[in-house]
């Protein structure tokens, strides 16, 4: 049989892709993300296996055991391709013999901030966005990102927000520069921080996102114009 890679958006349900949603629907066998929602893993009538308690090497070992002989969905948070380790599944697909399919889905990286109000890029503000993974905020090259021009867009960071921030206005970014921390985007719990970087706090809830530049500035102009509309 064979597997596909379905990246499941967000966390809104609403949004995953048409074919994502008709995948799941389809499945024999659905492995899911502690992240994806209730909603949309209860649209399968397949088997339904949370992934959460498995190593990565034991997802990849039940996706070929279930691949051979099963149409499996593997059903990822945001887009299986950016920070989803969709590519490593693949090549475990690949090196074992399993025909496999990658059904992209709608990333963090823009929806996220877009559901807040914030642009990642805007006419004369920003034209670059650059995005990291911050789990591990001290092995970060934070003189390199204080330096990159436009906005810096950390996964996995809500939790170390305060030390990302210390360390980037330690290699010169300024204190001033405005940021946000977004926890459950796209979500009806959503949650937005706006502050300028150097007042940057850790996120209380997860998963969020960190959002660093002058494109977050846009988001009170947003917000007053839809207000007054």
């Amino acid at each position: 049989m064979s597997v596909a890679l379905v990246g499941a958006g967000p966390g809104d349900p609403g949004l995953v892709t048409v074919k994502g949603l008709e995948y799941v629907r389809a499945a024999d066998v659905l492995i899911y993300d502690r992240l994806v929602s209730p909603e949309l893993v209860g649209e399968s009538d397949g088997v339904a296996i949370d992934r959460d308690r498995l190593t990565q090497d034991e997802v990849n070992s039940l996706l070929v055991e279930h691949g051979r002989h099963s149409f499996v969905v593997r059903l990822k948070g945001g887009d299986p391709f950016l920070f989803g380790r969709g590519g490593e599944e693949a090549l475990a697909l690949a090196d074992a013999g399993i025909p496999f399919e990658i059904v992209p889905g709608v990333s963090s990286l823009a929806s996220v901030p877009g559901s807040a109000l914030i642009p990642v890029t805007h006419r004369g503000v920003a034209s670059a966005v650059t995005a990291f993974a911050a789990h591990d905020v001290e092995a970060l090259d934070a003189a390199a990102l204080a330096r990159v021009p436009g906005t810096l867009v950390a996964f996995m960071g809500g939790a170390n927000a305060r030390r990302l921030a210390e360390r980037l206005i330690e290699h010169g970014k300024p204190a001033s520069t405005p940021a946000a921390v977004i926890a459950r985007g796209t979500t009806e719990d959503e949650e937005v921080v706006v502050t300028p970087l150097g007042a940057l706090e850790d996120a209380t809830a997860t998963p969020a996102l960190v959002v660093i530049g002058e494109v977050v500035a846009v988001r009170e102009a947003l917000a007053v114009r839809r207000s007054a509309a």
